[in-house]
Protein backbone atom coordinates (compact mmCIF):
# COMPACT_ATOMS: atom_id res chain seq x y z
CA UNK A 1 0.00 0.00 0.00
CA UNK A 2 1.28 3.39 -0.88
CA UNK A 3 2.11 5.78 1.91
CA UNK A 4 -0.47 8.22 0.66
CA UNK A 5 -2.80 6.22 1.19
CA UNK A 6 -1.34 4.82 4.73
CA UNK A 7 -1.42 8.60 5.18
CA UNK A 8 -5.00 9.08 4.25
CA UNK A 9 -6.33 6.34 6.11
CA UNK A 10 -4.76 7.30 9.55
CA UNK A 11 -5.85 11.05 9.17
CA UNK A 12 -8.77 9.64 9.75
CA UNK A 13 -8.72 7.35 12.21
CA UNK A 14 -6.81 10.09 14.16
CA UNK A 15 -9.14 13.02 13.01
CA UNK A 16 -12.43 11.03 14.23
CA UNK A 17 -11.21 8.48 17.27
CA UNK A 18 -14.61 6.08 16.85
CA UNK A 19 -14.72 3.63 14.75
CA UNK A 20 -18.55 3.37 15.23
CA UNK A 21 -18.54 7.14 14.27
CA UNK A 22 -16.36 6.85 11.25
CA UNK A 23 -18.30 3.29 9.93
CA UNK A 24 -22.03 5.23 10.53
CA UNK A 25 -20.36 8.18 8.58
CA UNK A 26 -19.57 5.68 5.32
CA UNK A 27 -23.06 4.41 6.19
CA UNK A 28 -25.00 7.24 5.83
CA UNK A 29 -22.67 9.81 3.46
CA UNK A 30 -21.67 6.90 0.77
CA UNK A 31 -25.08 7.01 -0.55
CA UNK A 32 -26.92 10.42 1.62
CA UNK A 33 -30.62 8.46 0.00
CA UNK A 34 -30.25 5.83 2.70
CA UNK A 35 -32.27 5.80 5.98
CA UNK A 36 -31.58 3.66 9.26
CA UNK A 37 -33.07 2.92 12.31
CA UNK A 38 -31.00 2.08 15.47
CA UNK A 39 -31.35 -1.81 15.68
CA UNK A 40 -31.03 -2.20 11.41
CA UNK A 41 -27.73 -0.10 12.00
CA UNK A 42 -26.88 -2.37 15.20
CA UNK A 43 -27.71 -5.42 12.96
CA UNK A 44 -25.92 -4.17 9.83
CA UNK A 45 -22.56 -2.33 11.32
CA UNK A 46 -22.27 -5.80 13.84
CA UNK A 47 -21.83 -3.14 16.23
CA UNK A 48 -23.98 -2.81 19.93
CA UNK A 49 -26.80 -0.89 19.99
CA UNK A 50 -25.58 1.81 22.65
CA UNK A 51 -22.52 2.39 20.40
CA UNK A 52 -24.71 2.74 18.07
CA UNK A 53 -26.93 5.17 19.64
CA UNK A 54 -23.91 7.19 21.04
CA UNK A 55 -22.88 8.21 17.94
CA UNK A 56 -25.97 8.56 16.42
CA UNK A 57 -26.83 11.41 19.02
CA UNK A 58 -23.23 12.88 18.63
CA UNK A 59 -24.16 13.08 15.04
CA UNK A 60 -27.57 14.48 15.41
CA UNK A 61 -26.40 17.05 18.25
CA UNK A 62 -23.95 18.05 15.56
CA UNK A 63 -26.42 18.42 12.51
CA UNK A 64 -24.74 15.90 10.09
CA UNK A 65 -27.92 13.62 10.72
CA UNK A 66 -31.56 14.18 10.66
CA UNK A 67 -33.36 11.97 13.44
CA UNK A 68 -37.50 11.32 12.26
CA UNK A 69 -40.26 9.41 13.82
CA UNK A 70 -41.90 6.74 11.49
CA UNK A 71 -43.85 4.88 13.44
CA UNK A 72 -42.84 3.29 16.51
CA UNK A 73 -38.91 3.78 14.76
CA UNK A 74 -37.05 6.65 14.82
CA UNK A 75 -35.18 6.94 11.66
CA UNK A 76 -31.68 8.46 10.92
CA UNK A 77 -30.74 10.06 7.45
CA UNK A 78 -27.84 12.15 6.33
CA UNK A 79 -28.93 16.12 6.49
CA UNK A 80 -27.65 17.20 2.76
CA UNK A 81 -28.47 20.73 3.77
CA UNK A 82 -25.92 20.94 6.14
CA UNK A 83 -22.65 23.23 5.32
CA UNK A 84 -20.25 20.58 5.71
CA UNK A 85 -22.26 18.13 3.75
CA UNK A 86 -20.23 18.10 0.93
CA UNK A 87 -16.64 18.39 2.77
CA UNK A 88 -17.51 15.35 4.90
CA UNK A 89 -18.97 13.50 1.80
CA UNK A 90 -15.84 14.22 -0.08
CA UNK A 91 -13.75 12.88 3.15
CA UNK A 92 -15.63 9.64 2.82
CA UNK A 93 -15.08 9.13 -1.00
CA UNK A 94 -11.48 10.12 -0.33
CA UNK A 95 -11.77 7.37 3.32
CA UNK A 96 -13.03 4.72 0.89
CA UNK A 97 -10.92 5.31 -2.18
CA UNK A 98 -13.80 5.68 -4.41
CA UNK A 99 -12.26 9.40 -5.68
CA UNK A 100 -9.15 7.72 -6.74
CA UNK A 101 -10.81 4.85 -8.79
CA UNK A 102 -13.20 7.06 -10.60
CA UNK A 103 -10.25 9.70 -11.36
CA UNK A 104 -8.35 6.97 -12.76
CA UNK A 105 -10.80 5.27 -14.67
CA UNK A 106 -11.15 8.57 -16.48
CA UNK A 107 -7.79 8.99 -17.22
CA UNK A 108 -7.61 6.44 -19.61
CA UNK A 109 -11.11 4.84 -20.50
CA UNK A 110 -12.46 8.08 -22.71
CA UNK A 111 -16.06 7.02 -23.64
CA UNK A 112 -17.14 5.85 -19.65
CA UNK A 113 -20.67 7.12 -19.35
CA UNK A 114 -22.20 6.12 -15.95
CA UNK A 115 -19.26 4.67 -12.85
CA UNK A 116 -21.57 2.37 -10.20
CA UNK A 117 -20.49 1.63 -6.69
CA UNK A 118 -22.12 -2.19 -5.96
CA UNK A 119 -21.79 -4.33 -3.29
CA UNK A 120 -21.26 -3.52 0.71
CA UNK A 121 -19.59 0.02 0.01
CA UNK A 122 -23.06 0.70 -1.93
CA UNK A 123 -25.27 -0.37 1.18
CA UNK A 124 -22.64 2.32 3.29
CA UNK A 125 -20.93 -0.59 4.72
CA UNK A 126 -17.20 -0.88 5.25
CA UNK A 127 -15.66 -4.15 3.84
CA UNK A 128 -12.61 -5.29 1.77
CA UNK A 129 -14.03 -5.26 -1.19
CA UNK A 130 -14.57 -2.24 -3.40
CA UNK A 131 -16.81 -3.70 -6.48
CA UNK A 132 -17.64 -1.07 -9.55
CA UNK A 133 -19.37 -1.41 -12.44
CA UNK A 134 -18.31 0.89 -15.45
CA UNK A 135 -20.55 1.60 -18.33
CA UNK A 136 -19.67 2.64 -21.78
CA UNK A 137 -19.06 1.42 -24.90
CA UNK A 138 -15.50 0.11 -26.49
CA UNK A 139 -13.68 0.01 -23.11
CA UNK A 140 -10.35 -0.60 -22.53
CA UNK A 141 -10.75 -3.84 -20.01
CA UNK A 142 -6.68 -4.87 -20.40
CA UNK A 143 -5.97 -1.17 -18.43
CA UNK A 144 -9.48 -1.97 -16.21
CA UNK A 145 -7.59 -5.36 -14.94
CA UNK A 146 -4.36 -3.58 -14.76
CA UNK A 147 -5.86 -1.08 -12.51
CA UNK A 148 -8.20 -3.19 -10.57
CA UNK A 149 -4.65 -5.09 -9.66
CA UNK A 150 -3.14 -1.72 -8.65
CA UNK A 151 -6.04 -0.27 -7.05
CA UNK A 152 -5.99 -3.46 -4.82
CA UNK A 153 -2.04 -2.37 -3.71
CA UNK A 154 -2.60 0.92 -3.34
CA UNK A 155 -5.71 0.70 -1.02
CA UNK A 156 -4.80 -2.72 0.58
CA UNK A 157 -8.33 -3.76 -0.22
CA UNK A 158 -9.88 -5.93 -3.44
CA UNK A 159 -10.89 -3.91 -6.21
CA UNK A 160 -13.09 -5.95 -8.67
CA UNK A 161 -13.89 -3.68 -12.01
CA UNK A 162 -16.34 -5.26 -14.62
CA UNK A 163 -17.37 -3.32 -17.70
CA UNK A 164 -20.70 -2.92 -19.64
CA UNK A 165 -22.56 -1.36 -22.22
CA UNK A 166 -25.35 -0.90 -20.54
CA UNK A 167 -26.20 -1.27 -16.87
CA UNK A 168 -29.75 -1.92 -15.75
CA UNK A 169 -29.33 -3.28 -12.49
CA UNK A 170 -29.57 -1.36 -9.05
CA UNK A 171 -25.94 -0.13 -7.95
CA UNK A 172 -24.82 3.44 -6.33
CA UNK A 173 -24.32 5.98 -9.28
CA UNK A 174 -20.93 8.09 -8.23
CA UNK A 175 -20.50 9.50 -11.91
CA UNK A 176 -22.48 10.62 -15.10
CA UNK A 177 -21.40 12.13 -18.13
Amino acid sequence: MSTFVTRKKNMLHHLISSKTRIRLLVRFFIDASRRGHLRGLATELDENTNAIRKELNNLTEAGYLIKERTGNKVEYRTNISHSFFNTLQQLVNKYVGVDQIILQVLEKMGAVTRIFLMGSYAKGVESDTISIVVEGPNLNEEYLDFLSKKLTKELNKTVLITTTVLFEEQGLLVFER
